[in-house]
Order: structure tokens, then sequence, then C-alpha cells
């Protein structure tokens, strides 16, 4: 080990990645009043928005299959450079969160489980973009 001092800075970029998506869920899950930045009824402006921020353009996924409806998204920081983070919600009320920016050089198929305390978190890499899904556990 190299003591207390850098143990955020030995996380791999997958790693990191999955702990901001984890963070930035538990951050904006409980929030009623202002769980997004832009909600679902402004998608096409929420997505050109992002897009230009990020710098690639983005789709929203759609997970309607599974019975979430989009709740709409916002910008956030990452470590570096912008993130978006999408928000989905069922019928019971449940949220789950899509975290995602552009990973310069990560491996091309990455594909990781993660668990931070009460929340669940699946990374993977597509296309130069990193994804983080973040739900309760």
């Amino acid at each position: 080990g190299t003591g207390d001092g850098g143990t955020t800075l030995a996380l791999a970029p997958p790693q990191l990645f999955a702990q901001q998506a984890a963070v930035a869920h538990a951050v904006y899950q409980p929030e009623q009043r202002h769980p997004v930045e832009v909600t679902a009824a402004q998608q096409e402006h929420l997505v050109q928005w992002l897009s230009r921020r990020l710098e690639r353009p983005l789709t929203v996924p759609h997970l309607q299959d599974q019975g979430y409806e989009l709740v709409g998204g916002r910008l956030l920081p990452g470590g570096s450079g912008a993130r978006a983070q999408f928000m989905y919600q069922n019928a019971a009320g449940q949220r789950i969160t899509l975290y995602l920016g552009a990973l310069d050089g990560a491996p091309l198929e990455t594909f990781r489980f993660d668990q931070q305390g009460p929340v669940a978190s699946f990374y993977w890499v597509e296309r130069g973009f990193g994804f983080g899904r973040a739900a309760a556990a």
C-alpha cells in the first residue's frame, strides 16, 4: 500500500467512473422537486444541449421495456470533463440513473459491477463513452 494519501488516484478509470456514477445517483435519486435539470418533456433540447457539452452525439437510451420512463437529465462535472446523467422512474416510483461521458483511452469492451453501500452500479464502455447505470441495491 501507499498509505492513506493517494487512494482515489489508485482507482482505474472504470472504477472511478463507476464510483462517480454511484455518488451522482445517491445525490439526485431522492430529490422530489428537482431530480433533473431538464425534464423529459424537453427531450430534444436535453439531447442537443448535453451532446454539445459532452462534445459527442448523444442518444437517450429507452428503458420502457424494463418498465422505466425517462424523468429527464442534467449536466454534471466528471473527472476529466462534462458528464451527463439521465434519470428514469418506474410505476412503483423506483429510480435508476445512467451516467455517461467520454472516456478517452478506455479499453473498448469493459464491463464491471460495483457496489457502493446501498447503491449498485454497472459500468461499461461503448464507442469511447463510459456508461454507469446505478440503482438501489
